[in-house]
């Protein structure tokens, strides 16, 4: 059987669902704000309790599965995640909350750092810019389904937290899938350590897609936790209704990230990279334009289209730039992923103390960035998905 045959991709896609769980963190911290009368600051800090996992834990676990192998730390990472959906159903308080966000955290980071690696190993090289960035899209499809699911149980049950169970059940059946899979893993060349890790930041061109990563995760978790912030203050609405906010976000995100997969095909990766990220400034600042509940919606879903390939596209730039490196680079770039736990507390502060509307202005500083990156690769004549 191939190495790149889709018997092999698809319970790497399904570990890439699992990291999709992550974005529950939306419609809980909202719920938990409602549930247990808490500021926008603290609230914040809940999100800070998943992501600040990234900054301490990347590192070590990209040295560890260059010891290990990359499939058995992506099912540890799984089983993480399935331990911390338990913590909310045995029992709902802040406290038990946020020891839930602590092991999805803890968890994610792990399939986070692994997974991408793992989909090398079992992609052809000129189409692991459309694999990772087709990931996304399935990891999207986790991210519009959790806040329907949690607003179902809300409604139906009585208990949001329900969606804790579907998601418990769909982690043990991504443990056994990748489990009985067979993967030849690339061997990397020589051996990962935390020093020769940090020393790849020395690298201007690592430095640059590294901190691209931090600001455009600090962008995705910023947008995420805000948006139901965004629609109540702006338009007055329901908890309710403002929540749908989050699921078309994350339909703007997946249908981005599948039409990107598809024209990754035929465009070259950095002058789609400058396309997306103009596209995503412009919808931005459109959302201080808008004046009805139903053209904010509009504008979050453009957002969310224009802003998926993003993340995929600089991630798949560290890899292929030092693919004998992927281990390292891996660990090293999912770390910026803790820009999701740096830059959504200081919107909520600047939301508490001047408005909405201005703690949001922080987000478009980060897609600035963006734009400068995908100049300076073009520049630089720095390919994505070069055949």
């Amino acid at each position: 059987m191939k190495q790149h045959s889709l018997v092999k991709t698809l319970p790497v896609f399904m570990a890439f669902y699992v990291m999709g769980f992550v974005d529950i963190a939306g419609v809980a911290t909202n719920y938990v704000k409602m549930d247990f009368d808490l500021s926008n600051t603290v609230t914040q800090i809940l999100t800070m309790m998943i992501f600040v996992w990234f900054a301490l834990l990347s590192i070590p676990i990209g040295v560890f599965q260059d010891k290990k192998g990359k499939k058995l730390t992506v099912n540890l990472g799984i089983l993480f995640t399935a331990a911390g959906m338990l913590a909310p159903v045995i029992f709902y308080n802040y406290y038990s909350m946020l020891v839930s966000f602590v092991l999805l955290g803890i968890g994610n980071t792990i399939v986070q750092v692994s997974a991408s690696p793992l989909m090398q190993d079992v992609s052809s090289p000129d189409k692991l810019s459309r694999n990772l960035t087709f990931s996304q899209f399935v990891k999207a499809i986790a991210g519009i389904l959790g806040p329907v699911i949690a607003m179902f149980c809300a409604v139906n049950f009585g208990k949001w937290t329900i969606v804790y169970w579907v998601y418990l059940t769909i982690c043990i059946i991504s443990i056994l899938c990748l489990y009985h899979t067979r993967i030849e893993e690339k061997e990397a060349i020589g051996r990962a350590t935390v020093r020769s890790t940090l020393r790849l930041l020395c690298n201007k061109r690592v430095a640059l897609l590294t901190t691209g990563t931090f600001l455009m995760v600090g962008f995705d978790v910023g947008m995420n936790t805000n948006i139901i912030n965004y629609l109540r203050t702006s338009f007055a609405v329901s908890q309710e209704e403002a929540g749908i906010g989050i699921s078309v976000y994350f339909a703007g995100l997946m249908a981005g990230r599948f039409l990107s997969a598809l024209i990754l095909n035929k465009v070259q990766g950095n002058k789609m990279l400058l396309f997306c990220a103009v596209l995503s400034i412009f919808a931005f600042v459109a959302l201080y334009l808008t004046m009805n509940f139903q053209g904010g919606q509009a504008i979050i879903f453009l957002i969310g289209l224009f802003s998926a390939a993003i993340f995929p596209l600089i991630f798949s730039a560290g890899l292929q730039y030092m693919p004998q490196r992927a281990n390292e680079l891996s660990g090293l770039m999912i770390m910026s992923v803790c820009g999701g736990a740096v830059i959504p507390p200081f919107v909520g502060v600047l939301i508490d103390k001047f408005g909405v509307m201005e703690g949001l202005a922080l987000l478009g500083l980060c897609l600035a960035y963006v734009i400068f990156l995908a100049v300076y690769m073009l520049r630089q004549d720095f390919h994505i998905n070069k055949k």
